[in-house]
């Protein structure tokens, strides 16, 4: 088909995929903005859903009792607008991103009830296509049939660095910040948590694209996927 003369390009999602603090966020947000594309940061929601747990003062419960998260998820509203993460109409995007929030999202986001819900979420925000999904599970159960999907990894201390740098930016006095070994600690078992979570487990698909982040910046790696996106595009024209 063409349009003004010239060959139309199919939009296609892409899925990006990776355990903590791989670049995963920072990559689907300027590739997608590289291409005109909607980014959906599907970790942002699970967070949501984490904060809106702590702040109810439901951890505990749900520990004892997991099934009780159905009424937490009971009529939850997560939106995007431009970079900001509303929850029920407020914005929340600084307080996702909190440390004891980073504790409990692997234990939220395993409990099938919040899968199950915002699964069908971000499968519903995915359906026009011409968007850039990060996650866990996009590649393997949100969208496997995405035309391009990338399988980001970087080796744990290399993560709990960048992870540390957000924080110091978001408390320039230093205040209350864990240590680096701390992180890298509470990085790791994250690992664990989601490899060997039964639900969703964090996994690679056979056709993902392996991309090691350790020593690429943000720009090296942008470039990378937004290449083989534009590949994917014109593979995809009609």
């Amino acid at each position: 088909m063409q349009e003004n003369g010239e060959i139309s390009t199919q939009k296609i999602i892409i899925a990006i995929d990776g355990p903590a603090a791989s670049g995963k966020s920072t990559t689907a947000r300027k590739v997608a903005g590289k291409l005109g594309y909607t980014y959906i940061d599907t970790g942002a929601m699970y967070r949501s859903v984490a904060l809106k747990v702590i702040e109810n003062g439901l951890l505990d419960t749900l520990k004892q009792a997991p099934e009780q998260v159905a009424g937490i998820l009971e009529g939850i509203s997560i939106a995007f607008d431009g970079d900001r993460v509303l929850l029920e109409g407020r914005d929340v995007s600084r307080e996702i991103r909190d440390n004891r929030v980073s504790r409990e999202v692997s234990f939220i986001s395993s409990l099938k009830p919040v899968r199950d819900s915002l699964l069908v979420m971000q499968q519903a925000l995915g359906r026009g296509r011409g968007v850039v999904m990060d996650g866990r599970d996009i590649g393997t159960v949100v969208f496997p049939e995405a035309e391009l999907k990338i399988f980001l990894v970087a080796d744990a201390r290399q993560r709990a660095m960048r992870r540390l740098l957000e924080l110091q930016a978001k408390s320039p006095d230093g205040t209350g910040l864990p240590d680096l070994e701390t992180l890298e600690r509470e990085i790791m078992e994250r690992d664990r948590a989601d490899a060997e979570r039964e639900l969703a487990p964090l996994r690679k698909h056979p056709d993902a694209v392996k991309i090691d982040t350790s020593r690429l910046s943000i720009d090296e790696q942008v470039e990378m996927v937004y290449g083989m996106a534009v590949e994917k595009e014109r593979e995809n024209r009609s």
